[in-house]
């Protein structure tokens, strides 16, 4: 197969969009298509054939453009304009959008002077502090390219990192740089990617795997999905780049069944990444072989456990077993295996394109680079964000989020989904790293963070969170079967106001023995909202079983 031109492909790319005088892009993510986002792009198509515009104007159907709470949105670029950034469309606003901006902007450009007022009430600045307090290199191109175009993607420099890495690096030059960079898995772990890497690099085997986890499940978190939705690409250069460096003969996506979006927009991308020789034999004539496919998970939380997750690819029921062997020893089918999250791998293009110290240049000592977070809960700007690492909750929720929703003051934080734990008003200045938030009992975990008010209820919430981890335990080892029942009880118990004093000494035990002799990540962290909660907020307790004492006496 002739080898692929990177170049020639963006030049081409690039001459066919400057050959436009304006550009839509039109979020059609998974939530943008939930508001509305079909019937605005085929109002957007005919207003633009209605005024002769549609060879001048492309419409550009994008992965999401990250403010998720006022969808569906459009962001019109118009040559030597500013761009304008439209939220909360409607098939009849965007026929208006069409009639009173683009076609005045095109066709009496010397007279246009700037939007209607009618519809700046439905525009959002592309200066607000939601937009410009992030840095972007998971999302760069997430909301600017078509998922599925394998040409828009090369066209923002994407497959140069594998052509580098395949034609110039060696396995542990790749290793090297990842190492160098800092990177530490974003699903929730956080162990040093480069070292992961080179654990599973040493192992010596006929076949070894590499996994990409798609396995999101936290309660309010989309990050991964919309990583899939947006850029898939990425996610398989990157994984292709991480089997060269650990020596895998074939890769996996797994990939839960709920994300029909992302499952697709996979599926199209790989299937464009083997006709272009980026996935499969002989890559970039290298003499490497690696090809990838794709896994469907049924929606059990445990899965998202990594030897829970293997267990699942080879048609086991997904639970998981103890460490070690580690994958990287004994994994999928017995073999060298290394499992990364689906954020972890969209760093590397990036990573290996500007060199480890780029990235290491952002975050802090121990946690380098950005994180993405979906933003949700009682925030003001809810959606899908990347900010360096070390910036302060507070700055996220109060600059990035805009306060609350509900006008009320902020109460609490919830970091690291059902797994991780509630931070109070008091502690917001806390910068959001790895280690920070571990001292404060919770976690970063993949990236979930939900905003509470002055009116929520802790106890509901931890109620709530261990609710969740009960449900999806899988009941394979004691501690977290029976202890994760007795946890919940007690909560109910204390919820419904027949708790008594020595409820909470009980839920401290539990939740400690809990932590300590689980098998795995869910039981071991299931605890960390009670515990949390318990810590930040015990007068909410305490009044619970006040009440109860005080109406026995009475």
């Amino acid at each position: 197969m002739p080898k692929v031109n990177l170049k020639e492909i963006s030049d081409r790319v690039h001459a066919r969009q400057k050959s436009f005088k304006a550009r839509l892009f039109v979020c059609s993510s998974t939530g943008c298509i939930a508001s509305g986002c079909k019937t605005v792009m085929e109002a957007v198509s005919s207003g633009l054939k209605g005024h002769d515009l549609d060879k001048e104007v492309e419409i550009v159907p994008t992965g999401c453009m990250g403010l998720c709470s006022h969808g569906p949105l459009i962001r019109v670029e118009v040559v030597n304009r500013p761009p304008v950034l439209y939220v909360e469309m409607n098939p009849m606003l965007a026929r208006l959008m069409v009639a009173e901006h683009i076609e005045p902007a095109l066709k009496r450009p010397d007279t246009f002077t700037s939007v209607p007022e009618f519809l700046l009430e439905h525009t959002l600045s592309l200066e607000t502090p939601f937009f410009t307090d992030q840095v972007k290199v998971v999302l760069e191109n997430s909301g600017r390219i078509v998922p599925e175009s394998i040409d828009d993607y090369i066209a923002d420099g994407g497959y140069q990192a594998l052509e580098q890495v395949f034609t110039k690096m060696t396995p542990q030059e790749v290793i090297k740089e990842i190492t160098e960079s800092g990177l530490r898995g974003r699903g929730g772990g956080g162990f040093p990617t480069g070292r992961k890497w080179g654990l599973t690099a040493q192992i010596q085997g006929d076949e070894k795997f590499i996994i990409c986890n798609g396995d999101e499940g936290d309660p309010g978190a989309y990050m991964d999905r919309s990583v899939l939705e947006g850029n898939p690409h990425a996610v398989i250069e990157g994984m292709m780049i991480a089997g060269y460096a650990i020596g895998a003969t074939s890769g996996w996506f797994y990939v839960r069944a709920e994300y029909p979006l992302a499952v697709e927009r996979l599926d199209k991308a790989i299937k464009a990444a083997r006709r272009y020789n980026f996935v499969g034999k002989d890559i970039f004539g290298s003499g490497r072989d690696l090809d990838v496919d794709i896994r469907l998970g049924a929606g059990a939380f445990v899965c998202g456990e990594e030897t829970a997750l293997i267990a699942s690819i080879e048609g086991k029921r997904g639970s998981p077993t103890p460490r070690p062997p580690y994958p990287s020893v004994k994994g999928l089918w017995g073999k060298p295996s290394n499992v990364n999250n689906v954020e972890t791998l969209a760093n590397i293009p990036t990573i290996i394109r500007r060199g480890g110290a780029w990235f290491a240049s952002m975050g802090t000592a121990t946690s380098k680079g950005t994180k993405v977070f979906a933003l949700t809960g009682k925030v003001k700007h809810s959606g899908l964000i990347e900010v360096p690492m070390g910036i302060s909750l507070k700055r996220i929720v109060e600059s990035i989020g805009g306060g609350t929703s509900t006008g009320k003051a902020i109460k609490a934080v919830q970091t690291g989904g059902p797994s991780g734990g509630v931070i109070p008003r008091s502690e917001l200045e806390l910068p959001v790293c790895y280690d920070e938030l571990k001292k404060l009992g919770s976690i970063m975990g993949s990236g979930g963070m939900i905003v509470m008010d002055e009116n929520d209820d802790m106890v509901d919430i931890a109620k709530f969170y261990l609710g969740f981890t009960v449900d999806e335990s899988c009941g394979k080892c004691a501690p977290c079967r029976i202890g994760g029942k007795q946890l919940l009880l007690l909560l109910e118990k204390i919820a419904d106001g027949k708790g008594k004093p020595e409820d909470l000494d009980h839920l401290r035990e539990l939740a400690l023995a809990m932590k300590k002799a689980s098998l795995c990540g869910l039981g071991q962290t299931a605890p960390n909202p009670v515990l949390s909660t318990l810590h930040f907020f015990a007068d909410e307790y305490q009044a619970k079983i006040d009440l109860n004492v005080s109406a026995k006496k009475d």
